[in-house]
């Protein structure tokens, strides 16, 4: 009987080795969750400014006051301004820049477009790697572990094999199942953001919309993932840049040219391991959230 009971248990544990090497290794990927842990921290009475968590290359914000309109600044090379909407709770910021030193600015509207200082920090910033701050979300990229768009991930990606796929997996979901709202695309006001959720309720949205919904996808499934704005031609337009071990980052891995989104091709990488699937020089970026 002990002979057939442990030859019982050799077999079942063959059976979940087979069955777990079947799966990805993303299947099971957890979505990352910015915290601001109160172990370093700075401000005053009215925002505090929260980096222990630098090398993960974010800073959480939280402000204290009663004003209506806030803005944070983030200044390496770059200056990246954004709205901050919470109030009395901590909000996330990302640290797009690498490692080096951040200027951060926080300020209170006083009246009409101006605006007063309420503190200001330099803060050095070491990365774990290039890549943590495109892993984690942010109000560009605004996911969760119980967002629905991690949990459509996870099963439109539930076939795929290597990173690639998964790539592949997510993009095809999205240009299959949204339609592009050119309505929205001619309305949409200044400090618009994406809702990942939302965009997958209504199955339509801007290059932003899809550009978020794609980036929230990939982070669940822990691919590097950059949502880029800037220019292609004269126009405002949103992509995303993906990190691929055997390429690198491939850039502006989607775009929309007016009428037709397309995948690039990750076979065109050059020796720096870079990618431009042909090479549309007319893409410039300016920011990556």
């Amino acid at each position: 009987m002990l002979k057939w009971k442990n030859l019982w248990k050799k077999t079942a544990t063959l059976f979940l080795i087979a069955c777990l090497s079947a799966f990805p290794v993303n299947a099971w990927a957890s979505v990352r969750t910015p915290i601001a842990t109160g172990t370093t921290t700075y401000g005053n009475e009215k925002a505090t400014i929260d980096a222990s968590n630098t090398d993960q290359g974010y800073i959480m914000i939280k402000y204290k006051g009663s004003n209506g309109k806030i803005k944070i600044q983030i200044t390496k090379s770059v200056t990246y301004t954004y709205n901050l909407n919470a109030r009395d709770a901590y909000e996330v910021f990302p640290l797009t820049e690498g490692n080096g030193s951040y200027s951060v600015k926080v300020f209170e509207n006083i009246s009409g477009n101006q605006y007063a200082q309420v503190c200001s920090q330099t803060i050095n910033v070491n990365l774990a790697n290039e890549y943590t701050p495109f892993l984690y979300p942010n109000q560009y990229v605004n996911f969760n572990q119980n967002s629905n768009a991690v949990a459509v991930s996870n099963q439109v990606v539930a076939g795929a094999t290597d990173a690639m796929g998964v790539v592949t997996s997510v993009y095809n979901y999205v240009v299959d199942n949204l339609t592009y709202d050119t309505v929205k695309a001619a309305t949409v006001q200044s400090g618009y953001l994406p809702n990942v959720d939302s965009t997958l309720a209504t199955r339509n949205g801007i290059c932003f919309d899809y550009a978020s919904l794609m980036t929230a996808m990939l982070r669940a499934q822990d691919i590097p993932t950059k949502l880029v704005i800037g220019y292609t031609g004269q126009l405002y337009h949103a992509w995303i840049s993906v990190y691929l071990p055997s390429q690198g980052w491939i850039d502006n891995i989607i775009y929309f040219d007016g009428q037709n989104w397309s995948l690039m091709d990750p076979t065109f990488a050059s020796s720096g391991g870079r990618s431009h699937g042909g090479g549309d020089a007319s893409y410039k970026a300016k920011y990556a959230y």
